[in-house]
């Protein structure tokens, strides 16, 4: 899941970024209006927490252009004003959800994940494939009834390939999507994740290697032949 942090203190954006990253969602940040609509530009974010008060552009018109171009991104407003009429108005500029400061992040995580889910097109909260069921709401994995205990880039890992359905998952969109580090270290971190992830989901393999393409998870005839 891809996530844009629209805060312009910083102490707090970091926070935020850190705290996602930590539970492994990718995450952009944006200081401001102007950068927030560039980044929406360029990027397809599943998520935006916006704050109301951004210098250059207030959080209110990035909300109205966001929502004016047709743009899948779900947005929770995350602001100071969290009085009642503050609430409706941001909902009225096409916010899906609305959170108050201070929060605790435990709350602000489960809203970004439910957000999540309703995004382009709705994500399934439970994914099946050749034996292995990953919740994506509890965090859970198993294979055959077997639970895996997986780290969160592991699932992360495992959740990217799953929803790909088959489809090939380049080294850089895997890279992307999990890690957002620099390029050099994010390749060696995905080797050796990948490495520890085919250990603990076991014989037979599904998790397939495609020279000079990237990485697939097999069909679930071809990983019970």
């Amino acid at each position: 899941m891809r996530v844009l942090v629209v805060e312009d203190e910083a102490f707090l954006a970091k926070m935020i970024a850190d705290g996602l990253r930590r539970d492994a969602l990718a995450v952009d940040v944006a200081a401001d209006g102007p950068q927030a609509m560039e980044k929406l530009r360029f990027g397809a974010y599943d998520v935006m927490i916006l704050d109301r008060d951004l210098p250059g552009l207030h959080g209110d018109e990035v909300c109205r252009r966001a929502v004016a171009q047709g743009l899948l991104t779900r947005i929770l407003m995350l602001t100071a004003a969290d009085s009642l009429a503050e609430k409706v108005s941001g909902l009225g500029l096409g916010a899906d959800d609305y959170l108050g400061k201070p929060f605790a992040y435990e709350e602000l995580l489960a809203r970004v994940l439910a957000l999540g889910r309703r995004s382009r097109p709705a994500l399934p909260p439970v994914l099946e494939r050749c034996g292995i069921r990953l919740d994506t709401t509890a965090r859970k994995a198993s294979r055959e009834g077997r639970p895996l205990p997986l780290s969160l880039k592991e699932f992360a890992v495992l959740e990217t390939l799953m929803r790909a359905a088959g489809g090939v998952v380049s080294r850089e969109d895997l890279i992307e999507e999990v890690w957002q580090e620099d390029i050099g270290y994010g390749s060696n971190a995905t080797r050796v994740t990948l490495s520890r992830l085919r250990t603990k989901l076991g014989d037979p393999p599904v998790i397939e290697t495609v020279p000079g393409a990237g990485y697939r998870m097999v069909a679930d005839d071809e990983a019970s032949a």
